[in-house]
């Protein structure tokens, strides 16, 4: 009984294919939370799939439910002692939509397939296979020591997709039952395939529509040109107030007042590289003055996600009467995620485009959150990372992307650490989304060594 003999056994696993045909099992499902024609399956991954999965490790499970979410959350836990320490693991069953027409030929989204070294299927990077590597490896540390040496509890969504609705509500009205030490997750990219990785938190994200309804249609371009508004030339300006030529941020409520010592000192060696499938990086674009990592993990960014006036099919030779657009910012720790919408309207008032209305496109906001790199459980967890792959782990403060992070460091008041087993290039939310076998062999091995560690005592001093 070992780490390295857990380690083995993880390996021999994944090795002898047995990890691939519980993956394909799981991606099969058609589990898509936008589409309601799939809300059967939603409830049958859990209670079908990943309960006896649990259960098969002497996890005690039952489901939560909530009236916002459109399915049942799962909630399991093995407590083998209550001095020991607590780990809150967290995954969603739930995909984007399938799009199985836009697969490339001999793929589809609900068959696991391999092809020149990657596995292929919807959720096997979002988040299918993430949890999936978790379940087994905590399994393996099971079968090698006999017990786990923690106390692991777990909660599975499947709603994620679609904004986590009722999750918050759930996690608060369950605040004791979910009570640990840290929370241990998988989701989003590693910095580089090849590159263990830890992140601390995520990015908040809020999206927002941005309209101006100038009359009641559209008039003729030659007898009313120069006559009246336009809307989509003041809405093309409007945007341009927000953020420069060269995508700087110019409203200044969304600009962090700093970038924090410690957040530039682990991204000094985190170069970011989307391989050979990713776009190319342009120095040029964003907050000048910033390295690549520290502009897509220290700082906001705001993007024009879809744009519209008149008709863009079939133009005509007409005035449009409205215009439309839809914006995202990408925030940090230190904006207000209160005053994002007060301060895009004051930024535009200031800049005369009080005709333009502004509203919050959805009413989920994911916050801004970051533990300190600096914390005990940080050093222990690259510690472990680096003892498995003999590879230094990249330490980001936060995910680019955004998670329902802040309610587990909010609402249930934890330290997160979240390992990812995805990388840049994995087509997350489109068609061919994929994974490298060798990545999700080495996370398997990865989090063997991790729960393995968890359990040996040599953790740092619990806060209880």
């Amino acid at each position: 009984m070992s780490r390295q003999a857990a380690i083995d056994r993880a390996q021999r696993h994944f090795d002898e294919g047995h990890f691939q045909q519980t993956l394909a099992r799981r991606v099969a499902a058609p589990t898509e939370s936008q589409n309601p024609e799939r809300a059967q399956q939603l409830e049958a991954y859990l209670t079908q799939e990943m309960q006896p999965a649990f259960e098969a490790m002497g996890f005690a499970c039952r489901l939560l439910h909530h009236p916002k979410a459109k399915a049942p959350f799962l909630w399991a836990e093995r407590i083998e002692d209550p001095a020991l320490p607590t780990a809150l693991g967290y995954g969603h069953g739930d995909v984007i939509r399938g799009l199985d027409k836009e697969w490339k030929s001999g793929l589809s989204p609900w068959s696991l397939t391999e092809q020149a070294g990657r596995w292929y299927g919807r959720g096997i990077a979002d988040n299918k296979g993430q949890h999936s590597v978790n379940l087994q490896a905590m399994a393996c540390v099971l079968a090698e020591r006999g017990r786990l040496g923690f106390n692991a509890k777990y909660l599975i969504e499947m709603g994620e997709e679609t904004g986590s609705p009722g999750l918050r509500d759930v996690c608060a009205e369950h605040r004791e039952l979910m009570q640990a030490d840290l929370l241990i997750a998988s989701d989003g990219p590693r910095l580089r395939a090849d590159r263990p990785t830890i992140f601390l938190g995520s990015r908040g994200c809020i999206n927002f529509e941005l309209s101006i309804e100038a009359r009641a249609g559209a008039h003729h371009s030659g007898n009313w040109g120069g006559l009246i508004s336009n809307p989509g030339i003041q809405m093309a300006h409007a945007l341009a107030s927000l953020v420069s030529a060269t995508g700087e941020i110019l409203v200044p409520e969304w600009r962090p007042a700093e970038l924090p010592a410690s957040v530039r000192r682990v991204l000094a060696d985190c170069e970011v590289d989307g391989g050979a499938d990713g776009p190319v990086i342009e120095p040029e674009w964003g907050q000048p003055g910033l390295s690549p990592a520290e502009r897509v993990f220290g700082w906001s960014s705001f993007e024009v996600l879809a744009f519209k006036t008149g008709n863009p099919d079939t133009p005509v030779n007409a005035i449009p009467a409205r215009a439309w657009a839809c914006g995202q910012l990408r925030f940090v720790v230190g904006i207000d995620p209160d005053d994002i919408l007060p301060a895009l309207r004051r930024h535009l008032d200031r800049h005369g485009f009080g005709m333009v209305k502004v509203k919050a496109a959805r009413d989920e906001l994911f916050k801004a959150t970051r533990i300190d790199p600096d914390d005990d459980w940080v050093r222990w967890a690259v510690d472990s990372l680096a003892s498995t792959t003999g590879k230094k782990p990249a330490v980001l403060p936060n995910l680019g992307g955004s998670l329902p992070n802040d309610i587990f460091t909010d609402v249930l008041d934890l330290k997160t650490i979240w390992v990812p087993h995805s990388y840049p290039g994995c087509s997350q939310h489109a068609p061919n989304e994929h994974l490298p076998a060798e990545l999700l062999r080495e996370a398997l091995t990865v989090m063997t060594g991790l729960y393995w560690d968890l359990g040996s005592g040599a953790v740092p001093a619990l806060s209880r």
